[in-house]
């Protein structure tokens, strides 16, 4: 190795470290300040009492940290994570930037599904179970991408698979405000509440599912990142390196499924966050390296939810905007960015 090229190693090395720093500094400092903000007021030093199990149990700062604002804040940390780390499946599996969960129709298949669970089990139950809107938003999340899959064989150009997509996407919508319809006023109320997505219901419980789905979920991911590398410099390439091209790709939809079904079961559909924050990494660590760029996806994820999500409960306090209309507001102009300079760059 030349002199030159150490150097640029060294270089490249240096900042993907100091991006991963990074990500674990904002993610305690977006925390902190996500856990002292809100209606009630709550100093640093106390805030570091009660975390630290020198707080008083009996004040109001206790309970509002411990049951409301620390809840909500692990879960959109986890789930932000998940929809990323889907984010940057899907796109490796398509090997196109601006795939996603929201765009590929995924998350309005979980809503389609969990529409029909909901009327279907609005006699048996007051309150949906967690067990079973998981299940529901997961069968629907994986429907929809085997759907697009279908089409990979059939469509050669990625443009018109994405435009598939959304035609999916649109059609499970249409199914569902059909099946609103035949459904009770609680029912329509709960369905309207999920499709405005919020982590406004966040609790211990739905922590600990998500946790549960979610960690096992990103480790398998990480178990399978040198054959993604592979696969993600083709097929054939991949083949000629021993890589089962079938198995790796029904494992990418089920890690997708499971991940994208965490975040639309406890959250609501969340949009633009799954496409836009995996290139914000590539930017920053300039790799495409699985390695690398799935504890990066996660990590960012994590801070990129939680910001959206402060940002969601106190822009206008006290009224709470839906995640979606934040994450959409911020992603939205990325993902336009990230198509005009491939763009540029394709015709230049």
């Amino acid at each position: 190795m030349t002199g030159n090229a150490k150097a640029e190693t060294n270089r490249n090395a240096l900042r993907r470290s100091m991006v991963f720093l990074s990500f674990v500094v904002l993610l305690f400092a977006v925390a902190v300040w996500n856990i002292r903000s809100g209606s009630v007021n709550i100093s640093l030093k106390e805030t570091l009492e009660i975390l630290s199990g020198r707080g008083d149990p009996g004040s109001t700062a206790y309970s509002v940290i411990w049951k409301i604002r620390l809840p909500r804040l692990i879960l959109s940390a986890v789930l932000g994570g998940a929809l990323s780390l889907s984010g940057f499946l899907i796109q490796t599996f398509f090997r196109n930037p601006v795939a996603g969960p929201f765009v590929l129709g995924i998350s309005s298949g979980a809503k389609m599904f969990l529409a029909v669970a909901t009327i279907a089990l609005s006699g048996m139950f007051s309150d949906m179970p967690v067990s079973a809107a998981v299940a529901a938003s997961f069968a629907g999340s994986v429907l929809s991408m085997l759907i697009v899959i279908l089409f990979t064989g059939k469509v050669r150009s990625m443009s018109s698979l994405l435009v598939i997509g959304m035609m999916i996407s649109y059609i499970c919508s249409a199914v569902t405000d059909l099946l609103i319809n035949f459904a009770n006023d609680s029912d329509i109320i709960n369905l309207t509440h999920w499709s405005m997505g919020s982590f406004s219901s966040a609790s211990w419980q739905s922590v600990r599912i998500s946790a549960i789905i979610v960690i096992p979920a990103f480790f398998a991911v990480l178990a399978f990142s040198k054959q993604m590398e592979a696969y993600s410099l083709g097929e054939g390439y991949a083949g000629s390196l021993g890589v089962d091209i079938g198995r790796l790709r029904v494992l990418l939809v089920l890690l997708t499924g499971v991940l994208s079904a965490s975040v639309a079961a406890f959250a609501g559909p969340i949009s633009f966050v799954g496409i836009a924050v995996p290139h914000i990494c590539r930017m920053l660590l300039k790799t495409e390296k699985p390695i690398l760029m799935i504890p990066a996806s996660f990590l960012c994820g994590s801070v990129f939810c939680m910001l959206c999500d402060l940002a969601a409960r106190m822009l206008f306090s006290p009224t709470e905007l839906s995640i979606s209309t934040v994450t959409s507001a911020v992603g939205a102009p990325i993902v336009i960015w990230l198509m005009l300079t491939r763009r540029n760059r394709n015709g230049s």
